[in-house]
């Protein structure tokens, strides 16, 4: 069916046949009967749909009508061994490229894949047809619900802003640039108040300016929330600092001389940076986007990796990049 309709005649996608053929699964009866009345329907509507089975059916129902003609007459069915051997095989590779073509269309993020991989695993094991057919349609479906909750976007308060950034205060570990991670959980993911491009701008911000990379804060409160946000934010993500260093400065001393409380602290160190290159590759999506942006990420890299230029430097330089570029393309 993808051979003749989606490939040769474009009558449908691989999508919309992917779709008719999960509701012919879900339905009672024959599978394949029931997708050819489907796409005969999308053909061609009501006449369509009894167009394509008489000729799905039809057939079939003659040749296995002459085969019972023979068993009847002669006692036993003509050799089908031969054909069949010959046969399978091709029908095979037929429904094996289709998977592989139609595989494209469907398994479009690690879920999905990881989704048909759990299904093919319990199938393996005697899993129920129908169960894991409706097993894997839950299973998107809160999934996307999910989601949709984590995105919905909630209205901006001064309050929220600061709860958010005290969080993040007293729970930063490692390097400042772990702040990243943290803040495309909360901005981007799940209150959706900013873009994946908005908040590399903010990165930008921070990273240009003298100090701290957590002044990056105060970029995003100004955007958010305007003057009184870029102060509240800056405050409450400043503040547990303060507080921690108060409180725990007679401590570090302690914490030096124990072998297990340091190796606490690698630990810490090393999971930062797991998290850094998560969100390194995350926000890659948002950033290389043509030519230019990959050639500046490489030529960036390059000069970080090899020299000891101040990143200052570098952002200045992809900054007059990105203006000539913009006066160079109108041309």
């Amino acid at each position: 069916m993808r051979e003749e309709l989606v490939r040769r005649r474009n009558w449908v996608t691989d999508r919309e046949l992917l779709d008719l053929l999960a509701v012919a699964n879900m339905l009672p009866g024959p599978n394949s009967t029931e997708l050819a009345l489907h796409l005969g329907r999308v053909r061609a509507g009501g006449r369509g749909l009894v167009i394509a089975g008489a000729a799905f059916i039809i057939p079939a129902a003659l040749i296995t009508g002459v085969l019972a003609w023979a068993y009847v007459t002669y006692g036993s069915l003509p050799e089908v061994r031969a054909v069949l051997h010959g046969v399978q095989p091709v029908m095979l590779a037929i429904v094996a490229q289709a998977v592989v073509s139609l595989s494209r269309a469907a398994l479009t993020d690690g879920f999905r894949i990881a989704l048909a991989i759990a299904v093919i695993a319990a199938a393996s094991f005697g899993g129920s047809e129908i169960v894991l057919l409706f097993g894997g349609g839950v299973a998107m479906a809160s999934l996307a619900a999910a989601r949709a909750r984590l995105r919905a976007v909630e209205p901006v308060s001064l309050l929220a802003l600061a709860g958010i950034f005290l969080k993040i205060g007293a729970i930063l570990y490692g390097s400042g640039y772990v702040l990243l991670a943290y803040l495309r959980d909360d901005f981007v993911e799940r209150t959706g108040w900013l873009t994946d491009t908005q908040l590399l701008d903010a990165i930008v911000a921070g990273q240009a300016t003298p100090g701290p990379v957590l002044s990056t804060a105060t970029f995003i409160g100004y955007v958010l929330a305007g003057p009184a946000g870029a102060v509240v934010s800056t405050v409450a993500i400043f503040l547990p600092a303060f507080i921690f260093v108060a409180v725990s400065g007679p401590l570090l001393a302690r914490v030096k001389r124990s072998k297990a409380l340091s190796a606490g602290l690698d630990g810490l160190v090393v999971a930062s940076l797991g998290l850094m290159a998560v969100v390194a590759v995350e926000l890659a999506r948002a950033a290389l986007v043509d030519g230019l942006t990959i050639v500046l990420f490489a030529v960036a890299l390059a000069f970080s990796v090899l020299t000891r230029v101040n990143a200052a430097w570098l952002i200045a330089a992809g900054a007059v990049a990105g203006i000539a570029s913009s006066l160079i393309r109108p041309l």
